[in-house]
Parts: structure tokens; sequence; C-alpha cells
């Protein structure tokens, strides 16, 4: 039977699965407690923030994975491998790599605040609300945006009535930060450009190309526009010849998936059109990806088909603000959780026990017990088997067996 769980595979076979964290999504307890659902779901990549903590999050979520096969595979949650950890730089503006702003003392009075009820990210907060309060423990009044929250989808803008929301954008250093990045043992690296970006594009690539031979893949990030396949293969020119795996990520309608099933048509339209053009490498979706974008492939053949080996197929999908919403309910339970006194984080001796009824190894529930480990998935059993089940339900679509 094929490998389902191989990443490498997933691509050749057309069952890819990544996960976007963010490439501006610095909260690290989201982060990590999403690696590890998605990870045990079956996920071949994990895509996070260019941010030495970020990563380091997500390494330490991967790590905790051996010592939780035993109890996924009793569970039915069979993953053979650990997937691969990628990082997004880019190489001028990009509207992944921005926080949104604003003084909330400038805020009117009466405001309805709009801009609060429209984040997917609820990094926008007043007063004394909860994940105001965990983060900011020593201010609980504080009003205003949790940087570490906010991944820049912009959708804040529009809706305040006195556009007093504005973005602050950041551009990757080559020289600085991709030794910097790197270093830290990722095994991918994704580049966000756009067409007419070209001489940007080398100049970051020029300081990525020393370190090409420790990555398993490359990733190229373009939204469509007038010269986009032109674009692309000059970039192609550009990087080629590669030592690794390169997939050319079709960016249709960026940060979008969780605002309803129709943002799935301009990922999908944008894959067949960058499909058509066949550029060497791999061909992913992104941007506006959700529960619709699987049956939306097979309905218009773009998906691997059994019967025809040698026509060129959708390799795979990522999967990023649809994915996180997917599984918020949860993670915002067990923040609640964390932001509690001591005594609600279990002690050493609770961990064990939970850990032998759950089949959670004791190499994992024997750390020790601090505050900030309460918020760590593997340690509220239930909760840990309910976002893996979440998030099963959307790598199944591309992982079952009769894709």
């Amino acid at each position: 039977m094929t490998d389902l769980y191989n990443p490498l595979n997933s691509l050749r076979e057309g069952h890819w699965f990544k996960l976007i964290c963010g490439a501006s999504f610095q909260h690290l307890p989201a982060v990590r407690n999403l690696t590890l659902a998605y990870a045990l779901a079956g996920a071949d990549c994990i895509d996070v923030a260019a941010d030495p903590a970020v990563i380091a999050a997500a390494h330490e979520a991967l790590q905790v994975l051996p010592g939780l096969s035993a109890a996924a595979n009793l569970r039915g949650y069979t993953n053979s491998g650990m997937p691969w950890l990628m990082v997004s730089l880019n190489d001028g503006d990009d509207p992944h790599f921005r926080k949104a702003e604003f003084s909330a003392a400038d805020c009117p009075i009466d405001c309805s605040r709009p801009c609060e009820r429209v984040c997917p990210a609820q990094a926008i907060v007043f007063q004394s609300s909860a994940h105001a309060s965990l983060e900011h423990s020593s201010n609980e009044e504080f009003s205003g945006i949790l940087s570490d929250r906010c991944y820049g989808c912009g959708r804040c803008l529009p809706v305040c009535p006195v556009q007093h929301i504005y973005t602050r954008s950041y551009v990757s250093t080559p020289a600085t930060v991709a030794p910097l990045v790197l270093q830290q043992g990722v095994d991918a690296l994704e580049i966000h450009t756009q067409v007419g970006r070209l001489s940007d594009f080398r100049r970051l690539w020029s300081a990525i190309v020393p370190w090409l031979d420790q990555l398993k893949l490359v990733a190229i990030s373009c939204p469509d526009g007038e010269g986009l396949i032109d674009y692309l293969w000059a970039l192609y020119q550009t990087i080629a010849p590669l030592p690794c795996a390169l997939v050319w990520q079709t960016d249709g309608r960026p940060m979008s998936g969780d605002i309803g099933i129709g943002t799935t048509r301009a990922a999908v339209k944008l894959g067949q059109k960058v499909l058509a053009a066949g550029l060497p490498g791999f061909v992913q979706l992104a941007g506006g990806t959700n529960q619709q974008t699987v049956t939306k492939l097979k309905e218009m053949g773009l998906l691997k088909p059994t019967s025809l080996p040698h026509h060129r197929f959708i390799a795979g999908i990522a999967y990023g603000s649809y994915a996180r919403v997917l599984l918020s309910p949860l993670l915002d339970q067990l923040e609640t959780l964390a932001s509690e006194n001591l005594s609600a984080c279990p002690s050493r001796e609770l961990q064990l026990q939970t850990a032998a009824v759950h089949g959670v190894s004791t190499v994992v529930a024997s750390r020790s017990p601090m505050k900030a480990e309460c918020s760590h998935l593997e340690f509220a059993p239930d909760l840990l088997w309910q976002a893996v089940h979440l998030a099963r339900s959307l790598t199944s679509q591309l992982k079952s067996p009769c894709c």
C-alpha cells in the first residue's frame, strides 16, 4: 500500500498536507499545540515564522511525538514519519509579513469595536479579556493588539469606523535572516515573492544558496498577477539546478480559508493555471483552502487519477487560517485552564497517573509541572485527542487511501 505519511512520497503521490502556522504568527503556545495536533493527524509539513523562538516551539512539539505514538496508534492515527519543518521568508512587501497596530487610547469611547469581533486570531482585545489577562498578567487592563497573535490578515483594517488601524510590514534581511533561520535545523524553506521582484528574489536567494545542501525542499509562494507564468519560469532559471524538491505554492486568496467555502475557488483556479504551465516541480495550493478544496479538486480532475499515471496533478494542499480556526475552540479551552492558578496544573504524580490511563509516555509526562506547561496540549489528554480528531478530519481528505 502507498505510504501516505512520508513527506516526499506524499508530494509524488498527491497526498501532501502542509499546516501553515503563519509567517507572522508568533503565539508560541498555539504554534506548539497546532504543530503537535496536526503532526499526530498526519501532516507532512509544518510551516512557521522565521523566528528562532517559534522554530524552537515547533521543534519541541515534534520531539514529543515519539512518546505519543503508541497512544495515537491505539486510536487509529497511523503516522509512520516525522513532518518536515519549514520556515517562510519574503523578498519584499507581503501581507503575510505584517502586523496590525493601533493605539486603543485613541479609539472613540462609543465605538462598537468591530475590529475585535472580526479578528480570527483573537489578537484584538480591550481591557480585561481572558486573552489579555493571560498574556499581560501584570496589566489586566491591557487594550490593543496582542502582537504575537496577529498574523496580518488585514480584516480589521476596513471595518474600523475611524480608520485608526494600520499595519507594520517587514522584509527578510538576506545576510542575517537566512543563516539565523537555517542554523535552527529546519527541513524546508519557502520564499514569498510577487511578479516583478526578480532582483529582490535573487538578492535573497544568494544568501540561501550556501545552505541548500541541508534542505529537503524549497517552496516558492506567489499570488496571481500579469505575467505570472513568465515570472515563475524566470525564478526557476535562477534557482536551477536544485539539490532538493521544489514546490510552487499558488497563493490564491491569502489568509481567507476560514471566511467561507467560496474562497477555495481562487486557490483552485490559480493552481490549475500554474499546473498547466508545466513548470518543473510540484504544485501545491494555498490561499483560501478549506474543507471544500479537496472536493473541488476532485470535481475538476486535478487530484492524481489512478488510471492516468502521466497526467499532471496537484501535489498537495497547504491549510492556514482554516486549519488554525478549526482547532481554536479547543486551544482556547486549554488557555483558560493555563490562566487559572497554579493548582490547575497537575502535579508530577498526577501527570504520571494520567499518562498511564491515556497511554502517554512517561518521558512526556515526567517533565517538571511548571505553569507554562499547563498550556501544553499533551498534558490535557482529553483535549489533545479531540484536537487530533478535528485535525484528522482535514488531513484525511488527502490521506485517505481512496483519494
